[in-house]
């Protein structure tokens, strides 16, 4: 399962400090499914069309080995990392929130985008979050996943008190 960044791990505002460093804020709910679907066996990647540092620094945190920044061909990218991991693009899922996504989801298996992504998006993918980007929208398809593949009881029981402790 692979996620853009702006607008699906944030919420697509973009901060910039007067030394031009770049800032965004990505929400800890959204970290912990990413992390879910890794406990789970799935591969997580990030694919996004900008390049910043402190999608590199999030991505190391959550383990995410799969990270591809300033791609124009999301769906080339995708291509060639399935190819990598053996998969088929049937298997494979993109979540995104604008229309530069559209061709990378409509090659994949499943599709995705935040509440708030753009109206077209949203007509053209299997699942639409009520969440916005950047506002849990991640880990509502990470859970989503994670459920229709009866995995989902399992990953939460590693979080759940174990009865009479």
């Amino acid at each position: 399962m692979a996620f853009d960044v702006d607008g699906v791990l944030t919420d697509g505002s973009l901060f910039y400090t007067d030394e031009g460093i770049e800032i965004k804020a990505f929400n800890t709910l959204d970290g912990l499914g990413l992390k879910m679907l890794q406990q789970a066996g799935i591969t997580v990647a990030i694919i996004t069309g900008r390049r910043a540092r402190c999608v590199e620094l999030r991505a190391k945190n959550l383990g995410i080995r799969h990270l591809f920044q300033a791609v124009d061909d999301k769906r080339g990218v995708m291509n060639s990392l399935l190819a990598e991991l053996g998969l088929s693009a049937d298997a494979a899922g993109y979540m995104g929130d604008d229309i530069v996504d559209l061709p990378v989801m409509s090659a994949c298996g499943f599709s995705a985008t935040p509440g708030d992504g753009h109206a077209l998006v949203q007509c053209h993918v299997a699942l639409t979050t009520v969440r916005g980007g950047g506002r849990g929208a991640v880990r509502e398809v990470c859970e989503f996943i994670l459920d229709a593949q009866g995995k989902l009881a399992a990953v939460l029981a590693l979080y759940l008190p174990v009865a009479g402790q």
